[in-house]
């Protein structure tokens, strides 16, 4: 084994080099482990899962969902704008992976319309027509006492639910 003994002022200077390139490895290598996913409300992204996944859990399963698939494949869904978390686990709890999610807003041309404290969000892709988006209103029941419509989060939210079950129920009777 080979010692490395400089003296001096050369010496400190080597070990003040050494020790920056040091920090910067530590910290690029925490920088690249810790890149979040994106993805868009109400849009999906495939990515492939370390080998031994068994148990995978949401932070906000609100803000985003990720299913397992077959061949170590997942499907991460925006489903609300912000960020969370998922954490990927072998059969014996030991962590495999730990990543952020951010959600964000659409990416495709929208309108949004005010009108007091009701909004509505239009997609503008081709022709501008009506999307569902969170924080909408409607023009339909008003609650009295804050003058904010009641109904449109509330059907909004029940169909929401409803095909969520049916794409479960749907995806219970496929055989892998």
């Amino acid at each position: 084994m080979a010692a490395l003994c400089v003296r001096g002022r050369a010496g400190r200077f080597a070990l003040h080099w050494l020790w920056a390139a040091l920090f910067l490895v530590a910290v690029a290598t925490r920088a690249v482990a810790a890149e979040p996913i994106t993805v868009r409300v109400d849009q999906a992204l495939i990515m492939k899962l370390p080998e031994r996944a068994a148990t995978v859990v949401i932070g906000n399963p609100l803000i985003a969902d990720l299913s397992i698939q077959p061949g170590g494949l997942a499907v991460v869904t925006g489903k609300g704008f912000g960020a969370t978390n998922f954490i990927v686990m072998d059969h014996g709890g030991a962590v495999l992976m730990e990543k952020t999610v951010e959600v964000k807003g659409p990416n495709d041309r929208i309108v949004q319309v005010y009108r007091g404290l009701t909004r509505q969000t239009y997609s503008c892709v081709s022709e501008c027509e009506p999307r569902i988006t969170l924080g909408d209103t409607s023009g339909g029941d008003v609650d009295e006492k804050s003058g904010i419509p009641t109904d449109y989060f509330n059907k909004t939210l029940t169909q929401t639910v409803t095909r969520d079950n049916q794409a479960m129920s749907a995806g219970a009777g496929t055989s892998r």
